[in-house]
C-alpha cells in the first residue's frame, strides 16, 4: 500500500483503534475456534464450515491490515472552532442557491467519511470547493449533474 496520510479526528482514531482491538482480540479468536471445530469434523476438502471460516478469516485479516495502515499514517485533525475558514475538521452548513434546504456536514479525511453520519471526505468535490472559504461566501461546485452554486451559512 502506498504511504498516504490519513486525516482523522481524535474520535475517528479512537473508533478505528476500538475496531482493530475487537477484530484482533475477539473476532480472530472466534474464527480460530470455528476453524478448530471444522477441522475436528475430518475431511476438509468438502467441509463448508471450514471454507466459510477461512473466507471470514481472510476478510477480517484484510480489514486488520487496512486499519493498521490507516492508524500508522494517521494525521490528527485539530479542529479550530474559533476559525471562520473552512478546513478539514470544520462543520459546515450551506444552502444550494437553487433551493431553500440547508445541509450540514463535517469535513473529515477519506478513511473517516460516512455520508450517513454527515461526514464527507476532504477529497469530495463539495469539500474541495469549500476548503479555504468563509461563512457568507458563495462557491461553484462541480457535480455529476453539473455546476451548482452554494452559499456558506455557518462554519464551526
Amino acid at each position: 500500500m502506498k504511504e498516504k496520510q490519513q486525516h482523522l479526528t481524535l474520535e475517528g482514531i479512537k473508533k478505528f483503534q476500538d475496531e482493530l482491538e475487537f477484530l484482533t482480540q475477539v473476532k480472530m479468536e472466534e474464527i480460530k475456534e470455528k476453524l478448530q471445530e471444522a477441522r475436528a469434523q475430518g475431511d476438509l476438502s468438502e467441509n463448508a464450515e471450514y471454507d466459510a471460516a477461512r473466507e471470514e478469516q481472510a476478510i477480517v485479516y484484510e480489514r486488520i491490515q487496512e486499519l493498521q495502515f490507516i492508524l500508522k499514517n494517521a494525521v490528527v485533525i485539530e479542529s479550530d472552532e474559533t476559525s471562520d475558514i473552512i478546513n478539514i475538521g470544520s462543520t459546515v452548513t450551506y444552502k444550494n442557491d437553487e433551493s431553500t434546504e440547508k445541509e450540514t456536514f463535517k469535513i473529515v479525511g477519506s478513511a473517516e467519511a460516512n455520508p450517513f453520519d454527515n461526514k464527507i471526505s476532504n477529497e469530495s468535490p463539495i469539500a474541495q470547493a469549500l476548503l479555504g472559504k468563509r461563512q457568507g461566501e458563495s462557491v461553484n461546485v462541480s457535480t455529476p449533474k453539473g455546476i451548482i452554486t452554494v452559499s456558506i451559512i455557518e462554519v464551526q
